[in-house]
């Protein structure tokens, strides 16, 4: 693959400018100078080069988690917060894509307030398959409630509350009990203000709301709030394992 074909890919501007990025030595392969934009690179997933500095992976399509931080919009178009995209390096946000938008999409949405994992790709085909409700990929939730919580309210939550805006009852998968204000709460729908509405629905309120775990993925410990990191292979897996029929 042509170099400036890969800088190109992986969003860093057009090919023009990806060619001068490269005549220009501001771009490593494999830590070592290159100046030739039609070197032929044998390029492999995770294969390592930089441009003007920054360490960057190649990655044929991009997989990533974000640890969403309070006060951040799930949008391109932010109304009131700051958006998830602005935590993103340019690259990232900036890679071609066959569709209208460019770069990487959230896989769903976490409202402003809400914290926690965050899916985010330029594969369309996954997007769909992760999102959709027939998938059923369970979510976990980590909800701090304003009363406390008690045995029959969790009881509900387990048999189904019906919402205002569905006759049908919806239910929890799995409800444990955290703490006295404490919920863990797994959901494999994904209604509007799904949790906060459910909990409304037992005669409580939620106060805080953390996504602690997708399919088998979670959140690790050391990736702080406003971070990304790159899925790895075995994160993927843990993906598939919860939702066999997703690729």
């Amino acid at each position: 693959m042509l170099l400036q074909d890969i800088l190109y890919s992986q969003g860093f501007g057009t090919r023009r400018v990806c060619a001068g990025l490269i005549q220009q030595g501001l771009v490593t392969v494999l830590g070592a100078v290159e100046t030739d934009p039609s070197a032929d690179i044998d390029v492999e997933e995770g294969t390592a080069f930089g441009v003007q500095g920054t360490p960057w992976e190649y990655h044929a399509k991009a997989y990533l988690m974000l640890h969403k931080p309070a006060g951040t919009e799930c949008s391109q178009k932010p109304s009131t917060y700051p958006s998830i995209y602005t935590l993103l390096p340019s690259p990232l946000r900036l890679r071609p894509n066959k569709g209208a938008v460019q770069g990487v999409q959230a896989i769903g949405r976490l409202d402003q307030d809400t914290t926690g994992l965050l899916l985010m790709t330029d594969d369309g085909q996954f997007i769909h398959r992760m999102g959709s409700p027939k998938h059923h990929v369970p979510k976990v939730y980590e909800v701090t409630t304003k009363h406390p919580v008690d045995a029959t309210q969790i009881q509900k939550l387990l048999a189904g509350v019906v919402l205002d805006d569905d006759p049908k009852p919806v239910r929890a998968a799995a409800c444990e009990q955290t703490g006295e204000l404490g919920l863990r709460l797994t959901l494999t729908e994904g209604k509007y203000h799904q949790v906060k509405r459910m909990i409304a629905a037992v005669s409580n309120r939620v106060e805080g709301l953390h996504r602690s775990r997708m399919g088998g993925l979670v959140l690790p410990s050391d990736l702080a709030p406003g971070q990304w990191r790159w899925l790895r292979e075995a994160d993927l897996l843990a993906l598939r394992q919860a939702a066999p029929d997703i690729r």
